[in-house]
């Protein structure tokens, strides 16, 4: 007992210091009620085959049960109509607040005009959904940070501050129609353009404009067919080196891994970004083939939204840190952002192992 309630205290800790989201402000919800006793809350989380979206649903499922409420907790092995479905059984089955990570970000409006006609707030979680007027919050890591974190990395590492280079990099992005997609590219490329601009970054393909650089459904496979074609392409005379590849998502880091060990053999192994803490990609980072991961500590957001739910159940003041940046198509929708955080090899077992992320064994 000892030893669990410690490890929970530093969890605890560690959520709260990490968790440095800027000045907060916060929206009024419309009236003033008692603690609710059994309020419906519904969890539509896109897919269980990503490790963050399981880690996210049942936090807030076991969080929310522990305040007091009741979870419809559900996964739709990322199939657009199966979320749909979803969401109308949560709506018609009582639900009084849904939590929200979309599938396609732009296909769920309609559905939610049914949320709005029954007075369910809704919080976007992770993704911003477009084009609907039903969104009341939204809860998210500081995307752009994000991209700003890879790029920084890179800048770093190859000494690019220094004056270093020329140096050679490629690009891989989220899927276009991500609704994050496009701030970790311009977070990161932020960072590097001028380096690209200068000549003391190289990309030897010439593709680097975000149309180009975007993977259809986030596809290793894609990745890793178009990485393939990049080395064959750029890579394969004396010293022709890659030094960097920017990747946005360690799925996308996991397919680009692929390439190299098939195709590349040059004399420098390149920097390879990522972001999630995929268990392969936390392992390729151990075993030198990634550099780096940008983490969302999940039980900080999920923590995040238990809360913004108990705020708005109670008519309480809902806390939101953003007003201003997140426009889905029908206004501005108030948001709550947290901090991500980079995990290396160096800091891999304070970031993931000693916060409960993952344990020795998982990672074997």
């Amino acid at each position: 007992m000892k030893r669990k309630l410690l490890s929970f205290i530093l969890v605890l800790t560690m959520v709260v210091a990490l968790a440095g989201c800027g000045s907060t402000k916060t929206e009024t919800a419309p009236t003033k009620k008692p603690t609710p006793v059994g309020e419906k809350v519904g969890v539509a989380m896109p897919t269980k085959d990503l490790q963050r979206w399981m880690l996210d649903g049942f936090y807030m499922k076991e969080h929310l049960e522990k305040a007091g409420y009741e979870v419809d907790l559900h996964f739709a092995a990322d199939d657009i109509p199966t979320q749909v479905s979803q969401i109308k059984n949560m709506i018609n089955g009582g639900c009084k607040v849904l939590v929200i990570a979309s599938i396609d970000p732009d296909s769920i409006g309609t559905v939610l005009d049914q949320a709005k006609e029954k007075n369910i707030k809704v919080i976007a979680y992770d993704r911003l959904i477009m084009n609907s007027d039903a969104v009341n919050y939204y809860v998210t890591f500081d995307n752009y940070k994000i991209g700003v974190k890879q790029g920084e990395y890179i800048e770093e590492k190859l000494g690019l501050k220094d004056g270093n280079g020329p140096f050679n990099m490629e690009i891989f992005a989220d899927d276009p129609y991500d609704s994050n997609g496009k701030f970790f590219y311009n977070g990161a490329m932020g960072v590097l353009q001028k380096y690209i601009d200068s000549g003391k970054l190289v990309v030897k393909s010439g593709q680097v404009d975000f149309t180009i650089v975007g993977t259809p459904n986030f596809s290793p496979e894609y990745v890793q067919s178009r990485m393939e074609d990049i080395i064959s392409a750029n890579y394969t005379g004396a010293g022709a080196n890659l030094d960097a590849v920017l990747c946005t998502r360690d799925i996308l880091a996991m397919g680009v891994t692929n390439a190299l060990e098939a195709k590349y053999r040059g004399s420098v192994y390149p920097i390879i970004t990522g972001q999630d803490c995929e268990k392969e990609s936390v392992n390729n980072i151990l075993a030198d083939k990634q550099a780096m991961s940008v983490t969302k500590i999940t039980s900080i957001s999920a923590s995040k939204v238990v809360e913004m739910i108990d705020a708005i159940m109670k008519g309480e003041e809902v806390p939101v840190n953003d007003t201003e940046t997140f426009d889905n198509g029908k206004g501005v929708v108030p948001s709550y952002l947290c901090e991500p955080v980079v995990v290396e090899k160096s800091n891999y077992k304070e970031m993931l192992i000693d916060t409960g992320y993952y344990t020795e064994d998982d990672l074997k």
